[in-house]
């Protein structure tokens, strides 16, 4: 998962502001806050949404919010997210924090106008996320200040791999309908949105606890067929063993962009029977095999953890082999740290400069991988959407840096020649 902070709020901002750490649907939460933040008439807040994923992620929420209140003295700061979910207790106890606000609390519209979020209520608005059954369907105009919109179609997560502690800050796996997600869909159409995401925290189970437990690929197919106007729809991360049949045939649909993340996480067997994967470094590159041969253009992108607790060399080296026997072109390494509560957490642990050495090289392997794949784009024209000034992306996520245009307007796609990459990024100029 991909860390996103907002712009650092201002002393003299009087709307509420959002400070976003995690992944895409903490981004997609945000706004759904800040929708009912305005609509409540909430003034002088700063809402900070917490990232739980790593041990460094909860780090760095405890230090935007004492930059928060330093930056804001006059401010009310409001904590919310995965990590304030998972541990309110340690949150409340931090002098900077006016309220902590539960995952499931934070999407209601009622918990922004409430007079709990004042002076003489109890600190910790947090009840138990287990118990949510539902994850309702929010509609937003769009993401402020993003070129492509994401939609939150699930919740929560069945699984129990030994190294993650999300399932305890998100709850059980739920589905928005499908009619809640077309409808949501044709709206971001109509607001001139070009590109739309669905997201979740385990997407591929969308589906399995609505009625008659239709699959992803259901979703998809009936999205590309019912909102015929929305140029482009793109797949966040999903789990290497539950793609449908139905999904694989909406992959070769020009539609809907040729990029996979997938959630692999280790190149070892042992290792993934240790983290309780479900899928073997067998699966993972059939799955690899079986995208490109559907869809030839597609770029794969992947989580990647060093330094497991018992991983040997050769066990972390099949880890660095699997970025060219599944043909990554971008990777996403998680260096292990142990979240308390996690099984992991009591296996034997590796040392930290051992852990940060691996990852250290794993990321130079993707480095090299991202290079390969960029290589293939130079001297072509592809179209680019136009995130901000003279930046964009290919439907293949590729970034590309757009120079000698007169006029770009974000969110609309532009004809460019491909004329060069710098390892990172696409050189791109008016086609």
């Amino acid at each position: 998962m991909t860390a996103t902070k907002d712009p650092k709020p201002t002393a003299s901002a009087s709307r509420a502001r959002v400070i976003t750490l995690g992944c895409r649907l903490n981004s997609y939460e945000s706004e759904v806050m800040r929708g009912h933040a305005d609509a409540a008439g909430l003034e002088d807040a700063i809402i900070v949404n917490t990232c739980a994923v790593t041990s460094e992620a909860v780090r760095s929420a405890r230090q935007t919010i004492r930059r928060a209140r330093k930056d804001n003295p006059g401010a009310r700061i409001l904590v919310t997210g995965c990590a304030a979910q998972i541990n309110p207790d340690e949150f409340a106890a931090m002098p900077e924090v006016d309220r902590v606000i539960g995952n499931h609390e934070k999407m209601q519209a009622g918990t922004w106008a409430s007079p709990a979020l004042h002076e003489g209520h109890e600190k910790i608005l947090v009840n138990d996320i287990m118990s949510v059954k539902e994850t309702a369907g929010h509609l937003i105009d769009g993401m402020e200040g993003r070129a492509r919109a994401y939609v939150q179609v699930q919740n929560g997560c069945d699984h129990r791999c030994t190294f993650c502690i999300i399932p305890y800050g998100r709850g059980n796996s739920r589905s928005v309908p499908a009619g809640e997600v077309v409808q949501m869909l044709r709206r971001l159409v109509e607001t001139g949105h070009y590109e739309v995401v669905l997201t979740g925290v385990d997407l591929t189970s969308w589906g399995a606890d609505l009625p008659g437990q239709p699959q992803l690929g259901n979703l998809v197919q009936r999205i590309l067929k019912l909102v015929p106007e929305l140029e482009q729809l793109r797949i966040s991360s999903i789990d290497a063993i539950e793609m449908d049949d139905a999904l694989f045939e909406a992959i070769g649909d020009p539609r809907l962009a040729p990029f996979m993340h997938l959630s692999l996480q280790h190149g070892d067997n042992l290792m993934l029977k240790r983290m309780k994967r479900r899928h073997s470094r067998e699966d993972a590159i059939e799955l690899a095999d079986k995208l490109r041969a559907i869809r030839p253009d597609i770029a794969l992108g992947a989580d990647i953890i060093a330094g497991f607790p018992t991983e040997t060399e050769s066990a972390f080296e099949n880890s660095m082999r699997l970025v060219e026997d599944c043909t990554l072109a971008f990777l996403h390494v998680f260096p292990y740290s142990p979240r308390p509560g996690t099984p992991a957490a009591r296996m034997p642990q590796l040392e930290k400069a051992l852990i940060k050495e691996r990852a250290a090289r794993l990321r130079e392997v993707g480095e090299r991988a991202l290079a390969r794949h960029l290589d293939t784009h130079v001297g072509a024209v592809r179209d680019v959407l136009v995130e901000q000034e003279n930046d964009g992306r290919l439907s293949d996520f590729s970034r590309v840096a757009l120079t000698g245009f007169a006029t770009l307007e974000a969110g609309r796609p532009v004809p460019a020649r491909i004329v060069a990459q710098d390892g990172q990024k696409l050189i791109a100029e008016p086609a």
